[in-house]
C-alpha cells in the first residue's frame, strides 16, 4: 500500500506553507531561464565577450535543465523531497557564483549548478504536491503551482530590466540568494521526511543516451537560429539526435527498471495532456518573442512601459489560475481545458490582427485574454497529467511535464524568430536577421504571418483536448 502524508495532521497544517516552499523555488527556476536575456548587452561588455558568446548563459541553463529534467526518477528512487531539498541548496550557491563579474567561465560554471538545482526542485515539485494535497485541493494547489511557473516564465524581462535600472547586473542573480534562504529555512521546518522511495537502482545507460539526444537537438535549435538550419553540421546535429534518441528507446524497452515506462505513454490522457501543454508553451512564447518587437520597434513604446504592458498576462494567470484549479476540482478539468484553450485561440487571433495604429486598450485586452486562457488551461491541465500515473511514477511524471515545458520554451523562442525573420526576408526579397529599422509594416508582415504559426498550433491543441475530453465521456458512459 502506498504512504500518503494526506492523513498526516501535521503535514496537513503545514501544508500551504510547503507549497509556498516549493512555489518560490519554482518562481526562481523558471524565472532564471527568462530574466537573463534582457541583461546580455551589459554581460557582454563587462566580461569583454562577443555578444554570440553570451547569448550561451541562456542557452546552457536550458540545456542543462532539459538534460536532467529526469531527477524525477531520481525523486522516485531516493525521495521526492530530498532530491528537492538539495536541488534549492545548489541553485543558490549557483545563484551566488553567478553574480560574480570576474570571468565568464565562472558564469557559465555557475549557470550549470543552477541549472542542476532548478532540475532537481522543477522534476519534483509537481509530485510534491500531490502527495501532500488531499484529492479534493489538488486543482487548486496545482493551479497555484501554475501560477507561479507563469510568473517565472513570463516575467523575467520586466523584472530584470527594473533590477537592470538601480543595481548592476550581477543582482538578477543575487536576488535569489535571500529568497533562497528563507525558502530552506521554511522547508527545514514544514517539509516532512519522505514517505515514498523506491530505491530502484538508476538507469545510467538510459540516463546517457537521453542526454546525448537532448544536448545535440538543443545545440542545433541554438545554432541554427544564429548561422542557419540548412548548414551540414546543423543537419547532422539533428540526425546525431534522432539516433541518440533511437538508442535511448531500445535501452529503455530492455531494462527491468527504465529510467521512463514507455507504458506511461499507453495512458492516452497522459500523452494527449503532455503534448497539449507542449503545444501551448511554443505557443505561448511565440507571443513572448515577438511582442517586445512589436511595441518597442514598432510602436515606440519605452522597454520599461513594454514591460508593464507584457506584465498583464502573469497578473492575470497568477488570478485566474488558482480559481480554475478550485473549479476543476469541483466540476472536473476537462471542460475547462476546452474553455482555456478557446481563449488563448482567440488571444493568438487578437496577435495576428494588430498593426501600427492598434488602439492601447486593444492590445492590453489581448494580452490579458491570453493570460486567461493560460490561466484557465494550465492548472486542470497539470492535474490530469498528475492524475493519470500510478504514485510511484509521480517523478517521472513530473519531470516530464517540466521537460515537455522547457521544451516548448526553446522550441517556441526558436520557431517564433525563424518563422518572423523568415517571412520578413520572403517579403524583402533578402536575408534578414534583426528589425527592419524603418520599416514597420514589413515587420507587422513577417509577425502576421508567425501569428498563423501560433492558431495552428493553438488549433492542433484544441482539437487533441476536445478528443481526450470525448474519450473521457465515452469511458464514463
Amino acid at each position: 500500500m502506498v504512504q500518503s502524508y494526506v492523513k498526516d495532521p501535521k503535514v496537513q497544517k503545514n501544508r500551504w506553507w510547503i507549497i509556498i516552499a516549493v512555489g518560490m523555488f519554482t518562481i526562481m527556476s523558471t524565472l532564471d531561464a527568462s530574466i537573463v536575456n534582457i541583461a546580455l548587452p551589459v554581460m557582454s561588455k563587462d566580461l569583454h565577450v562577443p555578444m554570440n558568446q553570451a547569448e550561451w548563459v541562456v542557452s546552457i541553463y536550458l540545456i542543462v535543465i532539459c538534460a536532467l529534467l529526469l531527477m524525477g526518477k531520481l525523486g522516485d528512487s531516493l525521495g521526492k523531497i530530498r532530491v528537492f531539498r538539495l536541488g534549492t541548496v545548489l541553485f543558490t550557491i549557483g545563484s551566488l557564483l553567478a553574480g560574480f563579474n570576474h570571468s565568464f567561465y565562472l558564469l557559465l560554471f555557475a549557470r550549470v549548478m543552477q541549472a542542476l538545482g532548478a532540475s532537481m526542485t522543477m522534476a519534483n515539485n509537481n509530485g510534491i504536491i500531490i502527495e501532500v494535497f488531499p484529492q479534493n485541493e489538488r486543482g487548486k494547489a496545482l493551479g497555484l503551482i501554475g501560477s507561479f511557473v507563469a510568473v517565472g516564465s513570463i516575467a523575467g524581462p520586466g523584472i530584470g530590466g527594473l533590477i537592470l535600472g538601480a543595481l548592476p547586473w550581477g543582482y538578477i542573480f543575487w536576488i535569489n540568494i535571500p529568497i533562497g534562504i528563507i525558502t530552506m529555512i521554511v522547508g527545514h521546518f514544514v517539509l516532512p521526511k519522505d514517505l515514498q522511495t523506491s530505491h530502484q537502482p538508476i538507469d545510467w545507460g538510459g540516463f546517457g543516451s537521453y542526454v546525448l539526444a537532448i544536448v545535440p537537438f538543443f545545440l542545433a535549435v541554438s545554432l541554427g537560429q544564429e548561422v542557419g538550419f540548412g548548414k551540414p553540421w546543423i543537419i547532422g546535429l539533428f540526425i546525431f539526435a534522432v539516433l541518440a534518441f533511437g538508442l535511448f528507446v531500445a535501452i529503455e524497452h530492455h531494462r527491468q527498471t527504465p529510467l521512463v515506462s514507455f507504458k506511461l505513454f499507453a495512458n492516452h490522457e497522459f500523452t494527449v495532456s503532455l503534448l497539449t501543454g507542449f503545444l501551448i508553451f511554443v505557443t505561448n512564447f511565440f507571443s513572448n518573442v515577438i511582442t517586445p518587437f512589436y511595441l518597442e520597434n514598432a510602436r515606440g513604446f519605452s522597454a520599461t512601459h513594454a514591460g508593464y504592458l507584457m506584465m498583464v498576462f502573469p497578473i492575470v494567470q497568477v488570478i485566474i489560475a488558482p480559481l480554475s484549479g478550485s473549479l476543476s476540482d469541483k466540476i472536473g478539468p476537462y471542460f475547462l481545458t476546452l474553455v482555456g484553450l478557446g481563449a488563448i485561440l482567440i488571444a493568438q487571433v487578437g496577435y495576428a490582427m494588430w498593426h501600427l495604429a492598434s488602439p492601447l486598450w486593444v492590445i492590453i485586452v489581448i494580452i490579458a485574454v491570453n493570460g486567461f486562457g493560460n490561466g484557465v488551461f494550465q492548472s486542470p491541465n497539470n492535474t490530469i497529467i498528475m492524475s493519470a500515473v500510478a504514485p510511484k511514477d509521480l517523478g517521472i511524471a513530473g519531470g516530464l511535464n517540466a521537460l515537455a515545458r522547457n521544451l516548448g520554451m526553446v522550441v517556441g523562442i526558436s520557431a517564433a524568430t525563424t518563422t518572423l525573420f523568415a517571412a520578413m526576408s520572403h517579403t524583402a526579397g533578402h536575408h534578414m536577421s534583426t528589425y527592419p529599422t524603418g520599416h514597420n509594416q514589413l515587420f507587422i508582415s513577417g509577425m502576421r504571418v508567425a501569428f498563423v504559426v501560433a492558431i495552428i498550433l493553438c488549433v492542433i491543441a484544441f482539437i487533441l483536448t476536445a478528443y481526450r475530453m470525448w474519450q473521457n465521456r465515452k469511458q464514463t458512459a
